[in-house]
């Protein structure tokens, strides 16, 4: 009987270290809640987060508790690191060490996964060695609107290649329930970074209000709902459906590194959005906030329909109505004081979460299972 690969110390430490990375992207999003901000945010979290995937699945397809692929990770990490503190300049004055250190952590991996005289292969490592680092690379030397353009190409590319490098990408023998506790253990990480993104500034606080508790409380059990909703239902299934499908990599590809990518985006938008509401509860909060709140809870249920669909060509309705449902409260959580729309929101996943406990019960079925949700 074959044994099932665990995740090994090193990973979990390298985790650890991208995540401060995440928290970075979240603190870039908070100092510019317009298009503008958003989409930089997008741009720079595309490539920390390819960094992860890439050394994520190579951990899953090698021996990760050889020393050779730990000193691997541990150099992946202190490249996280480098990124993580460029980014809060990254558009500005610490472009170069933002794009140098992708580069370098593109550079390594390749090194490791192609080495030992091994032939190099088209995969999405080595399409980032030779176009998107470059990318990035020209762009940390440019200002303004060209190094925009020029990382926006590269994350375009960094996020065709998996798709690109399908034919080769389809020979790697995936271990399916490690690679599905690696993007789950990155969900739990993120959901759990955005409690200490709502704490941190409220610890320091001169005083601590009735309101400002009674936000951080609702914050605290938003983050929960939105636990629920991944770890109940969908984590299992990631893992089903990764050890049944006929071609482990399209799933892998489609649900795990583009599925995720969604989820984690939302994680921090929602973040971004808590942190805000509670720091000024009684206060409305701007438009741009309550878009990155509500939306970011929108996309992140979305997402559900989005891996569903791939696991098992079934929708996920509950998750989809509800998605539509929170866009169209939208327009009244911006006239709520913050305390408001962080009750509204709460409230709506809230009640997701017990229609979906309630639908188990009385149909004995399993909502993010094989079989369909009605």
């Amino acid at each position: 009987m074959e044994t099932e690969k665990k995740v090994a110390w090193s990973e979990l430490f390298f985790d650890l270290v991208l995540v401060f990375a995440v928290t970075q992207v979240s603190a870039l999003l908070h100092h510019d809640h317009g298009w503008a901000g958003t989409g930089r945010a997008v741009i720079a979290f595309v490539p920390i987060y390819w960094v992860w995937v890439g050394n994520t699945v190579y951990s899953n397809t090698h021996d990760a508790d050889r020393p050779l692929n730990r000193l691997g990770l541990f150099g992946a990490g202190l490249c996280g690191l480098m990124m993580a503190l460029a980014l809060p300049e990254a558009f500005g004055d610490r472009g170069l060490l933002f794009a140098g250190a992708y580069f370098c952590a593109r550079l390594l991996l390749a090194a490791l996964a192609h080495g030992g005289g091994r032939r190099p292969k088209l995969t999405p490592v080595t399409l980032s060695v030779l176009v998107s680092g470059p990318l990035l690379l020209a762009g940390g030397f440019l200002d303004g609107n060209a190094r925009i353009a020029l990382w926006a190409l590269a994350a375009a590319v960094d996020l065709a290649a998996p798709r690109l490098t399908r034919r080769n990408m389809m020979r790697l023998a995936f271990d399916s329930g490690h690679l599905a506790e690696r993007f789950g253990l990155f969900v739990m990480i993120a959901l759990g970074e955005s409690i200490v993104a709502v704490g941190a500034p409220v610890a320091s606080a001169a005083s601590l209000g009735a309101g400002t508790l009674a936000a951080v409380a609702l914050a605290f059990v938003l983050v929960c709902s939105l636990w629920w909703v991944y770890f109940h239902l969908a984590a299992g299934a990631v893992r089903h459906g990764l050890e049944t499908a006929a071609v482990r990599a399209d799933v892998a590809r489609q649900v795990l590194s583009y599925g995720h990518l969604s989820l984690i985006a939302s994680i921090i938008a929602v973040a971004v959005g808590m942190a805000e509401a509670v720091a000024h509860p009684g206060e409305r909060l701007p438009l741009g906030v309550t878009a990155l709140l509500y939306g970011g809870c929108a996309l992140y249920l979305a997402t559900f329909g989005y891996t569903r669909w791939h696991l098992f060509r079934s929708w996920s309705l509950t998750r989809l109505v509800t998605a539509a449902a929170t866009l169209a409260l939208l327009p009244l959580a911006a006239l709520l004081p913050s305390l408001g729309a962080l009750l509204l929101l709460t409230a709506v996943v809230t009640a997701l979460n017990l229609t979906e406990l309630t639908l188990l019960r009385t149909r004995g079925e399993r909502l993010e299972g094989p079989a369909p949700v009605a």
